[in-house]
């Protein structure tokens, strides 16, 4: 039998080696850094009731517009699609 997961990563790396600590402690910078570059849209599929959440860099912006158009999408609309599993991430380019 295995060793449940601690309850927190925190604790998955105490007493790690010092490279786990590096990344532990590297790692939160280096995704503020990115999602200080990425823009993202979310709501309602046209067709379907699919939450669609699209994500690209800054520089894909004027992409955005080029596709289809998405119905607003509240925040328990989206609760909703991910506890059914009817949430669907596109990449812009």
């Amino acid at each position: 039998m295995s060793e449940p997961l601690p309850p927190d990563p925190s604790a998955a790396t105490a007493g790690a080696a010092p490279e786990a600590e590096l990344i532990r402690s590297v790692l939160p910078q280096e995704l503020e850094a990115l999602g200080g570059q990425l823009v993202w849209r979310i709501g309602k599929d046209e067709v379907s009731d699919d939450v669609i959440v699209r994500l690209g860099y800054a520089s894909a912006t004027p992409r955005f517009a080029h596709l289809p158009r998405l119905r607003s999408a509240s925040d328990a609309d989206l609760l909703l699609a991910m506890e059914g599993g009817h949430v669907v991430i596109e990449w812009v380019d």
